[in-house]
């Protein structure tokens, strides 16, 4: 038989219970204090010297694409605007990586600039970029009796990446080159060429140095 003293022990216990529950659902839920959101482009972002950063490929999509906007090669050519194609980007770094984010960050400011238009349609190696777009073009061509009408790129968009290592002691250092070329297809010339270096350091060696 529970006395009066038995039951307040019980309610104090089942306060106490829902507290300490409550308390940790909250604790879950709470983000960590060192966990937060930065700047991609900041100063707070994490620097790794052995490899291509995020803070690096915005940084050199944004120079070369302020370099080709200001060079007059837009205006030299015949077309208004340009339609540009992707051509090969060629990765000569020791390590695998996604060269979309480089080209995708220079053809997000070529076609809000308005001189140059990138066609999906078509890219290196006959591979098609939005195939969805090239079979509604041709089928409502088909339609219509006639044949798609799918802009032909006047200019080529081509790149390298280069890197060089080199280590004293216990600081290494990397150096990756950002290599474009533009070529009008109509000539095969390059009308507009230009690469961004970028040199890091670091103390704490990577595998591989």
């Amino acid at each position: 038989m529970l006395n009066l003293k038995n039951v307040t022990r019980l309610a104090l216990w089942a306060v106490a219970s829902s507290l300490l529950l409550v308390g940790t659902v909250d604790a879950k839920k709470k983000p960590k204090d060192d966990d937060k959101y930065i700047d991609s482009k900041g100063t707070d972002t994490i620097i790794d010297a052995s490899r291509i950063d995020v803070q690096d490929w915005a940084q050199a999509a944004d120079l070369l694409t302020s370099s080709l906007l200001a060079s007059d090669v837009f205006e030299k050519t015949e077309a208004d605007p340009d339609i540009l194609v992707i051509g090969r980007f060629v990765n000569d770094t020791t390590t695998q990586v996604d060269t979309d984010n480089l080209i995708k960050k220079i053809r997000v400011g070529l076609n809000g600039s308005g001189k140059a238009l990138t066609t999906t349609a078509m890219a290196h190696g006959g591979k098609v970029e939005d195939e969805t777009a090239a079979e509604a073009a041709a089928y409502a061509a088909y339609l219509e009796g006639e044949e798609a009408d799918i802009k032909l790129p006047t200019l080529s968009l081509t790149g390298k990446l280069l890197e060089d290592r080199v280590r004293v002691k216990k600081t290494y250092q990397s150096t990756f080159t950002f290599q474009l070329t533009l070529t009008q297809i109509k000539t095969g010339l390059a009308i507009w060429e230009d690469e961004v270096q970028i040199t890091k350091q670091g103390k704490k060696p990577s595998v591989g140095w």
